[in-house]
């Protein structure tokens, strides 16, 4: 039985992650690109360019109910991989980490669910 004064912790979401992507191969990944990497700055770097050089751009994705075209990846000065977002004339950059997955995936994703991985454990 819980005390009336405690309060309860919220649940965390379990990681959702490509269909059919394993936390084995999101590893293989990560160590793929930041083989040569040394410290965050260095990987976040390394994970940026295999984005950049993997991804197909542009592609459509929704994000709070409203398509976008994300237009290309940008590399942030606190080393953050940000989504470049567009709508008629409007643009947004968006943290990869609050991406939303498209259906289907462009060709490269499994790069971006690399990315996260490697930033939940930052």
């Amino acid at each position: 039985m819980t005390s009336p004064d405690r309060k309860k912790e919220p649940k965390t979401p379990p990681k959702k992650h490509l269909p059919g992507i394993s936390a084995k191969r999101l590893e293989e990944l990560i160590e793929e690109a930041t083989v040569d990497a040394y410290g965050d700055s260095e990987q976040a770097t390394a994970l940026f360019s295999v984005i950049e050089d993997n991804m197909v751009f542009p592609f459509v994705t929704s994000v709070l109910g409203i398509k976008v075209t994300v237009e290309k990846v940008d590399l942030t000065s606190d080393d953050r991989i940000v989504a470049i977002c567009r709508r008629g004339k409007e643009q947004q950059r968006i943290p990869l980490s609050d991406l939303p997955l498209p259906d289907p995936p462009p060709e490269g994703w499994e790069w971006i669910e690399a990315y996260r991985e490697w930033a939940s454990g930052r």
